[in-house]
């Protein structure tokens, strides 16, 4: 495998996208996006538009994050988060160790008998390239079934049983533990490189000779697709090394 060169990450090599949460009205009618839970990510939500909430399950119980614009949510690795549509919701999502996410360091809340099954897992988690009807339906589906388990474990937790949430949380690890070396070349190339490169750059500066200054530039970028279909709402992604690619379950 050749190692990842991320050379021009955004500010602590986070991932960056912009998300319009779906309107589609689930099961519980309530009107918003896939629930899934991140394994090594923590996710934050900075909202520019609209209302909404955000549902998690996490050991602090079932929780319901009201979002207005100049709110901002974050959850860290195991928190199942839900994203609910209140009308025009528009976000802008920042993501941790940016480029594992896109690698798989997500898992929807499918039902037991999906998860047990990497193979049939995969096939309903993903979804084809484009932005026509036909991937929106998939979209839908995938967000139907994710909805099923979701509820599932919502109950048990606000019952006071915690079992099937965990349960969620180990066979969520068994899917991704097959991709963790491709996630660890990923984030020794992001996230541990930024961090370093500063350790290094302190040394400089405390010995007088910050030459690495000579490097400064400015970059810059624009969304290179709109309208994608994400986890949670249409998407709009920055195709850029050490931002934020093509999910790989898309």
């Amino acid at each position: 495998m050749v190692k990842p060169n991320l050379p021009h990450p955004l500010p602590g090599a986070v991932g960056l996208s912009h998300l319009s949460a779906y309107d589609w009205e689930a099961a519980d009618g309530v009107c918003g996006g896939s629930p899934h839970l991140h394994l090594v990510c923590t996710e934050a939500y900075v909202v520019t538009g609209g209302r909404g909430a955000v549902q998690t399950l996490s050991p602090d119980g079932y929780r319901d994050i009201p979002l207005e614009p100049g709110s901002v949510a974050w959850f860290t690795p195991g928190t199942v988060h839900r994203m609910v549509q209140g009308g025009d919701l528009r976000i802008t999502v920042l993501m941790q160790n940016s480029g594992l996410p896109e690698a798989g360091d997500a898992v929807f809340t499918f039902p037991p008998e999906v998860l047990a099954d990497p193979e049939r897992y995969a096939q309903v988690a993903a979804l084809r390239p484009g932005t026509g009807p036909d991937t929106a339906a998939a979209a839908r589906r995938r967000r139907d079934l994710a909805v099923e388990g979701y509820l599932v474990l919502r109950e048990a937790l606000v019952a006071g049983d915690n079992g099937p949430y965990l349960e969620f949380q180990r066979a969520a690890a068994r899917l991704v533990r097959a991709k963790v070396p491709n996630w660890r070349e990923l984030w020794g190339a992001g996230a541990l490189a930024t961090a370093e490169r500063t350790g290094a750059q302190l040394d400089a500066l405390e010995a007088g000779e910050p030459a690495y200054l000579a490097d400064a530039t400015a970059h810059e970028a624009g969304p290179t697709r709109l309208g994608g279909f994400g986890m949670c709402g249409r998407r709009d992604e920055y195709n850029l090394p050490g931002v934020t690619l093509p999910y790989q379950s898309e």
